[in-house]
């Protein structure tokens, strides 16, 4: 019996599955080009395949999208900007969930905590993953969502609403 070796190509597809989520990720991190910068993850992982670990790339691919988007905002701060910047957070406005009540709470957290919740809620990601993404111990990641979590949930009682399991829909694991 003869055991076909795995194309790069066919090694890839996995990887490139992730393409929207991934522009997704720029887009609410307030890329000028979400979908360039996906483009260009894409082409990184092409060219380091080897590298990304084979059972769940995602946490690579937004580690490369966070470094493309560093480059990105020192290039803009190199240039003078085309329109005047807005006063909100780049990212929340891609916080289109129709609820208000959770994009006030939202607006409420800083934006480390913001983004630690954001990554395991909407980009789906495990905390250990997340952690890997944002290039800190799983520990330390840890220690910010529960925090996060907590300053969530109080921004969410201070708007008087009942706060119910699907609102704050997180995985603790």
């Amino acid at each position: 019996m003869s055991t076909q070796s795995v194309t790069p190509e066919e090694r890839f597809r996995p990887v490139f599955a992730h393409l929207q989520a991934v522009a997704n990720y720029a887009h609410r991190r307030g890329s000028l080009d979400p979908e360039g910068i996906a483009a260009e993850v894409m082409t990184i992982a092409w060219r380091k395949l080897d590298a990304i670990p084979p059972e769940n790339p995602r946490p690579w691919l937004f580690v490369t999208a966070r470094n493309l988007l560093l480059a990105e905002r020192r290039r803009a701060r190199r240039q003078p900007p085309l329109q005047p910047e807005s006063a909100g957070d780049p990212g929340l406005e891609a916080v289109e969930s129709g609820d208000t009540v959770v994009t006030a709470a939202l607006l409420e957290l800083g934006p480390l905590d913001r983004e630690a919740l954001l990554l395991v809620a909407w980009d789906d990601l495990s905390p250990a993953q997340a952690a890997a993404a944002l290039g800190v111990s799983p520990v330390a990641f840890r220690v910010r969502l529960f925090r996060a979590r907590r300053r969530f949930q109080r921004a969410l009682e201070a708007t008087a609403t009942p706060v119910t399991p699907d609102v704050i829909r997180m995985r603790s694991t």
